[in-house]
């Protein structure tokens, strides 16, 4: 269960360095709470549709040696936000760039910070 929230700790904090850093992200909430459910939806969109595109895209994968995870992973981010916006606590997101960046920043954070918890997130 501490794992569970350790990662969607670090979900949440990735989105929101993202919104906060990339031009062209907009949030609709700031509130702390809204936040949260966002890290929400978008640890549980990577944790069962991500599975799913990667099968079904797995040869467009393999023949760009894997940069069309870049693509999947701009796609996840823009669905977190559309989806969060049905909820009115989502971002919305100006353009095809700034989705990509969105989602290199939280993909980076997100690597960095599993990084600095691997303990933590071990022992549990």
């Amino acid at each position: 269960m501490n794992s569970f929230l350790i990662r969607w700790a670090i979900n949440t904090l990735a989105l929101y360095v993202a919104i906060a850093i990339v031009p062209g992200i907009e949030a609709e909430s700031t509130r702390w709470f809204a936040l949260l459910i966002l890290g929400l939806i978008f640890g549980l969109l990577n944790a069962i549709v991500r599975p799913i595109l990667k099968l079904l895209t797995c040869p467009l994968i393999m023949v760009t040696l894997g940069f069309f995870v870049l693509i999947l992973n701009t796609f996840l981010f823009y669905l977190t936000g559309w989806l969060g916006t049905k909820f009115h606590i989502g971002f919305t997101v100006s353009n095809f760039w700034a989705a990509f960046l969105g989602a290199l920043v939280t993909s980076v954070v997100s690597f960095a910070l599993t990084l600095l918890l691997k303990d933590e997130l071990k022992n549990h």
